[in-house]
């Protein structure tokens, strides 16, 4: 009943169940997201997990009295088992018994057959713990059913229930931070061990607190009381959400200067800078910590021969290492890592954690400890407590060293083959994607933060590492090649060995998209297509589309944005624009005059749907006003349906519909006008030989949006389709701005009707086929 249930509930299955079951399974086992996480106090990506990962987590993370009812009752059910008779096994109690050990112990043996990829502790297998449970349940009544004394079944009913009190009190000590609880199989006493053993505080949900911390204490900050805006960030939007409004506010207010930095899982922290530290079992799950004075750390590495020359000048201060880079972008700062290994002089200066290493490794984003000002980039990473012998710092993927880019850059002008220009040139050789940018300056180049997307020719060429985590784009490669040359801007991408199909490229910056292209590639390595999709308007784009629009274009919708066609695009208007109002992302439902102009893939839909951000794409602010653009598609166009979309699945902003040409509807006004209508309600509805008018005036274009309702009476019902004729009408339904047009204050659409005699017709509008906002009936008899 369960599975048939499940099945009527989900239409994705119906259409193709045993393939869409198979979806299922290659994406869940095989998920292509690969974490790098802490197990047992080494890294680990989530695929390389030994097989004891499962069983650890679940080991760890659960009640001990729990733990030992569970496996009694697993035990006992299996025993049972094997003392059964044959018949004995036909028995409903025993079967439900077996079914639990098989929900429990079948998915762990699964996930560790296929290799699943499981991570994050065992989160993703939490429905395990329904059959546990019972099985704990099972275990209980196993024992009381073998200790019959009523004295030893009441120590029985007091150690659970004592287990279960433990269980809460440990609950209610570490809130609101349940989620890092840990049983007494670790060692949760020795301070900070934990949290460089295991995953502690769940991605950010240790955030809140902090956040709170700061807008409660805004004068516990150095300097001004502001919050990084990338602390923000990482702590995501619902954690904002949940705080109070004043103290959001508070925090909102103040997101100006990058002087914080957080401290979380398993970084460095020095316990004599943390402005608030968070802690559950002695470990810290977030730490608050001020950044050093940076300006002041530059100053003293002026005129010092830095002690590493990289991409980076590297500077050994006192308990930390330095790193400068002059001149230098933004981008530098916020997309580079830097992984720091610590040999300490004396080995028994490591934490118990580590004992029989040889030292300590540590991940550090730049953006949390350093910041970009006057065209330089400054860091200060912290190090270990104790006397160090040697650092090493491993970049990973540092900006390019200028003499090799401008090397590069020689020998692609001068041997490559110019794949494409626009935002940058392209250029592909033997072995590399070379990008060029000249003139380029620091404004214009906004970030040196490419990616790209490799397609091979045959799957086969991938990694097998590569197959698993991006089955869908291939191979997905992102790196910071990238050098801010005096008069260019250079970037390179190393190709990889094997034959190439389709390169996806672009550019990011801090707004989002910049620009993309895709370009496809033959077995001979020529060129097939390209598609750019626009940059950014500069300054002068925005100002004279919209002079354009409002003096040679038609107004075709009038909404939260004003909506007009010219010169093959759509320029969306919006006087008196709060910034805010841009964030949301349009959407734009196109309808063709014949579908066969559609990809064959959305014909059935009857529309082709696009989305775009006002500042990642189309979108500038003229003054006050909001401008954003789209280009049209070089087929022909009946209508449109757009607006802007809140995030989360909460409805629209606001949304327009209307027809693309209005003119031939300002016909059918006009000729309305001059006859008497058949019939009279919020719309005045007219039948001039073959088709029914609908006219309305004076009208706003909100008139118009809720569909209308067309039910077809014919004289004789073998004139109906045969799927109609238990209904006894046609159904004729249709939106009015594929059928009519807003136009001067006024509304007008046509609908043919059908060639066989009618009876009747009842029309009308209503609101998502349920509510009718107005209807009427027309006796034809014709």
């Amino acid at each position: 009943m369960a599975g048939l249930v499940f099945f009527a509930l989900l239409p994705y299955l119906w259409a193709d169940t045993v393939g869409r079951v198979g979806e299922w399974w290659a994406a869940l086992s095989d998920h292509p997201f690969v974490p790098n996480e802490l197990f047992r106090g080494t890294l680990y990506r989530s695929v390389d997990f030994p097989i004891e990962y499962l069983p650890v987590w679940f080991s760890i993370t659960s009640p001990p009295f729990a733990l030992a009812l569970g496996l009694a009752g697993a035990v006992a059910v299996l025993v049972g088992c094997s003392r059964a008779r044959r018949s004995a096994l036909g028995s409903a109690q025993l079967r439900f018994r077996l079914f639990l050990v098989g929900c429990f112990a079948l998915p762990v043996l699964a996930a560790l057959l296929a290799g699943s990829n499981i991570y994050n502790g065992w989160r993703l297998m939490y429905f395990l713990w329904a059959p546990f449970a019972l099985l704990a349940v099972y275990g209980v009544e196993r024992l009381l059913s073998a200790l019959r004394r009523p004295r030893l079944q009441a120590a029985v009913y007091g150690a659970a229930g004592a287990g279960l009190a433990a269980t809460l009190t440990a609950m209610a000590l570490i809130h609101p931070n349940q989620q890092v609880y840990f049983n007494a199989l670790v060692d949760r006493a020795a301070p900070e061990r934990l949290r460089m053993q295991y995953e502690m505080g769940y991605w950010t949900h240790p955030a809140l607190q902090a956040l709170q911390w700061l807008a409660d204490n805004p004068h516990a900050l150095p300097n001004n009381p502001s919050v990084s805006p990338n602390f923000i960030q990482r702590t995501t939007a619902e954690n904002i959400e949940m705080l109070p409004d004043a103290a959001r506010a508070r925090i909102e207010k103040n997101m100006s200067v990058d002087i914080v930095q957080t401290i979380m899982r398993n970084a460095w922290s020095r316990s004599d800078r943390a402005l608030r530290r968070v802690r559950v079992y002695e470990n810290t799950i977030i730490a608050i910590e001020p950044k050093p004075d940076l300006q002041a750390i530059y100053e003293a590495t002026l005129g010092r021969v830095p002690d590493v020359d990289s991409a980076f000048d590297v500077h050994l201060l006192d308990g930390a290492v330095a790193l400068v880079m002059e001149p230098c972008l933004p981008s530098f700062i916020t997309q580079q890592g830097v992984t720091v290994r610590a040999t300490p002089v004396d080995r028994a200066d490591l934490p118990p954690h580590r004992e029989g290493e040889t030292d300590e490794v540590r991940n550090f984003a730049l953006v949390q400890h350093g910041a970009f000002f006057n065209g330089k980039c400054v860091a200060s990473l912290p190090l270990p407590g104790y006397p160090v012998a040697d650092v090493v710092l491993d970049w990973g993927a540092p900006p390019l060293d200028h003499a090799v880019a401008r090397e590069a850059m020689r020998r692609a002008q001068a041997d490559g083959r110019l794949l494409a220009g626009a935002a940058y040139d392209i250029y592909i050789t033997n072995d590399e994607l070379v990008y060029v940018k000249e003139p380029c300056s620091p404004g214009a180049a906004k970030t040196l933060f490419f990616f790209l997307h490799i397609h091979p020719q045959s799957e086969d060429d991938l990694p097998e590492d590569q197959r698993r985590e991006r089955p869908e784009r291939r191979y997905v490669k992102r790196n910071h090649h990238g050098a801010l040359l005096p008069d260019a801007c250079v970037a390179l991408f190393p190709l990889p060995d094997y034959p190439v199909a389709t390169f996806q490229t672009g550019q990011r910056g801090e707004d989002g998209l910049l620009w993309e292209a895709s370009l496809s590639v033959n077995p001979d390595g020529e060129i097939a297509w390209s598609e750019w999709s626009p940059p950014l308007p500069d300054e002068d784009d925005a100002p004279d589309a919209m002079r354009r629009a409002k003096t040679d274009g038609r107004l075709l919708a009038r909404s939260f944005y004003d909506v007009y066609l010219a010169d093959g695009e759509l320029v969306y208007v919006k006087e008196n624009c709060d910034p805010i109002e841009t964030e949301h992302p349009f959407f734009l439902d196109i309808y063709p005059q014949r579908a066969s102009d559609l990809p064959e893939d959305r014909r059935q839909r009857g529309f082709e749907r696009s989305w775009f951000r006002f500042h990642r794409q189309r979108g500038a602010f003229v003054g006050e006003t909001c401008v954003a653009l789209f280009p049209l598609p070089g087929y022909p166009v009946a209508g449109f349906r757009t607006g802007q979309r809140i995030g989360g699945g909460n409805g629209n902003l606001w949304r327009a519909s209307f027809s693309a040409n209005p003119e031939p509807y300002q016909a059918v006004h006009r000729a309305a006008a001059s006859s008497e209508p058949a019939a009279q309600s919020v719309f005045d509805i007219h039948v001039p030989d073959d088709a029914l008018v609908y006219v309305k005036e004076p009208c706003e274009q909100a008139d118009t949006e809720a569909r209308f309702f067309l039910h077809v009476v014919p004289r004789s019902e073998d004139d109906l389709p045969e799927d109609r004729r238990e209904y006894g009408f046609n159904g004729l339904d249709f939106d009015f701005f594929l059928n009519g047009a807003w136009f001067d204050g006024k509304c007008a659409a046509r609908v043919a009707l059908p060639d066989y005699p009618i009876a009747s017709i009842r029309t009308g509008q209503h609101v998502s086929g349920v509510r009718e906002i107005w209807s009427a009936e027309l006796a034809l008899g014709r």
